[in-house]
C-alpha cells in the first residue's frame, strides 16, 4: 500500500517564526509522510528545528552541481543543510519563468543524481482541457521528464498532478476528474514499469483545502496532496494531513 504524502508549498511566503511553529508540530505518521517546502533560505532552519519529525525541501533546483550560475542552488547544497526533497516543474515556473519540458527533465535528473527526492509537477491549462487535450499534455510532460533518467525515479518521491486552472483559483477538480487523470498518469507509468507504477505516489495539487481533502483522498489513485495557499495556516494544514490518515 502506498503511504500518503502531504506536502506544503509555501511559495514566496514564510518567516523564521512560521518555520519554528510548523517544525515543532508536524510529524510523519505510520500512514502519512509530511514535507514542507519553505523558501530556500529557511530550509536549514526547518531541518534543524524539525529534527526528522517531518521533512523539508526546496521549491526548485538548479541543474548544475556548481559553477558560474548566479542565483542557482545545487542538490548537494540542499542535502548539506538538511533538505531531502525538491519540487520540479511547478506550473508557476513553467509559465512565469518559461521553463520548458527539456529544462524540467534536466532538473529531475539533477535531483535524482544528487540523491534528493523529487516531486515532479505536471498539468494542463483550462484551454487545453476544453480542447480535450488534458491527458495528451500531461503524458507529454511526464514522458519528457522521465526520458533522461533510468527507471522511475519518482517511486520514492511523487508525481503531482496540478491542473493549472485550479491553482490558486479556488476552483478544484472534482474527485472524479482528479481520479480519472491520476488513473491516466498511472497507466502511462505502467507502460514503462508495471511494478514501479503501482508503487509511485501520484498526489493532487490545485486549491486543496480542509473541506475537499477527504473526498480527494478517498479516490484509489490519489495518494496525497501538494498544498499551496491552504498550507499557510497550520490548523488548516493539519486538518488536511488528518484527512489522509
Amino acid at each position: 500500500m502506498r503511504k500518503a504524502l502531504i506536502a506544503a508549498n509555501w511559495k514566496c511566503h514564510g518567516s523564521s517564526a512560521k518555520v519554528d511553529e510548523y517544525a515543532a508540530v508536524l510529524e510523519h505518521s505510520l500512514k502519512t509522510e509530511v514535507v514542507v517546502f519553505p523558501p530556500a533560505v529557511f530550509v536549514p532552519r526547518y531541518a534543524a528545528f524539525s529534527d526528522g519529525r517531518s521533512d523539508c525541501g526546496v521549491q526548485d533546483l538548479g541543474v548544475a552541481e556548481s559553477g558560474a550560475h548566479t542565483g542557482e542552488i545545487s542538490g548537494d547544497m540542499v542535502l548539506e543543510v538538511g533538505g531531502r526533497w525538491a519540487i520540479l516543474g511547478h506550473s508557476e515556473r513553467r509559465q512565469n519563468q518559461k521553463e520548458t519540458d527539456a529544462l524540467v527533465a534536466a532538473k529531475l535528473a539533477a535531483t535524482v543524481n544528487a540523491g534528493l527526492l523529487p516531486i515532479l509537477c505536471i498539468g494542463e491549462t483550462e484551454q487545453q482541457r476544453d480542447r480535450g487535450e488534458a491527458l495528451v499534455v500531461v503524458e507529454r510532460q511526464l514522458r519528457s521528464a522521465l526520458a533522461g533518467v533510468d527507471g522511475l525515479p519518482v517511486v520514492l518521491g511523487a508525481i503531482a498532478y496540478e491542473p493549472i486552472w485550479a491553482i490558486g483559483t479556488g476552483q478544484t477538480a472534482t474527485p472524479q476528474q482528479a481520479q480519472d487523470m491520476h488513473a491516466g498518469i498511472r497507466a502511462v507509468l505502467q507502460s514503462l514499469d508495471v511494478d514501479a507504477a503501482m508503487a509511485t505516489r501520484i498526489i493532487y495539487g490545485g486549491s486543496v483545502n480542509a473541506d475537499n481533502a477527504a473526498g480527494l483522498f478517498a479516490q484509489p489513485d490519489i495518494d496525497g496532496a501538494l498544498v499551496g495557499g491552504a498550507s499557510l495556516q497550520l490548523d488548516t494544514f493539519t486538518r488536511i494531513i488528518a484527512a489522509s490518515a
